[in-house]
């Protein structure tokens, strides 16, 4: 039986991607390969509880949601990842997963919302990108870049055009949680004319950094 190590499964407004404010149960799982200098999870690196498929199914239910985001960490680098998404489909949701971009997504069921992060040099993990992954993007899909600082921001210009990324899906430009102020973002995105949607973590502007918000 496939079982898988959870960090928490909380149920809250969607703080980010196209769904963005949307009630949405979110199953975050343990463990993550990088470490992002800006990471607000890094309390999913270790701990968790083992799970069966049905028992994180069954919790899924107790919320009234249609939209279910399975994150992490990094989800994929579990295997048993990949069941729970298609289960989370055949059970009707509407799912998405956040994934670093670190590990392989050709095997994700199609009918999932991968939201994609390509790592800049800011996050100080940008040798993990896994460029083979953009074969794998389909329409519905995102890509999100998270962005420190100007530097940054032009990298994430250059891979934008050359990879013609606006061809592929929609793009989200997100400025770092307090590094980076989200209308400075924006007057970069307008000044050069960028077709990208400039994304802010809604959350946090609701909450701040509380764990399982």
């Amino acid at each position: 039986m496939d079982r898988l190590r959870i960090s928490e499964i909380f149920f809250s407004l969607q703080g980010e991607t196209r769904t963005v404010g949307l009630p949405t149960v979110f199953v975050r799982l343990t463990g993550c390969p990088l470490r992002c200098q800006y990471c607000d999870t890094a309390y999913a690196f270790h701990g968790g509880s083992m799970r069966d498929l049905d028992e994180v199914i069954a919790e899924v239910k107790k919320y009234q949601a249609q939209y279910v985001t399975v994150t992490g960490g990094e989800p994929l680098a579990q295997k048993a990842c990949f069941a729970l998404l298609s289960r989370l489909c055949d059970e009707g949701y509407n799912v998405s997963l956040e994934t670093s971009g670190a590990m392989p997504i050709d095997s994700v069921d199609s009918r999932v919302v991968k939201v994609v992060d390509i790592k800049t040099p800011g996050s100080g993990e940008v040798d993990k990108n896994r460029w083979e992954n953009l074969s794998s993007i389909l329409l519905h899909d995102q890509i999100k870049f998270v962005i420190c600082d100007q530097e940054d921001y032009r990298w994430a210009r250059k891979v934008f055009i050359e990879h013609q990324l606006a061809s592929k899906c929609e793009v989200l430009f997100s400025p770092s949680y307090q590094q980076l102020a989200a209308g400075q973002l924006g007057d970069w995105i307008l000044e050069d004319q960028l077709p990208v949607r400039l994304q802010i973590q809604l959350h946090k502007y609701l909450w701040g950094d509380v764990a399982g918000k």
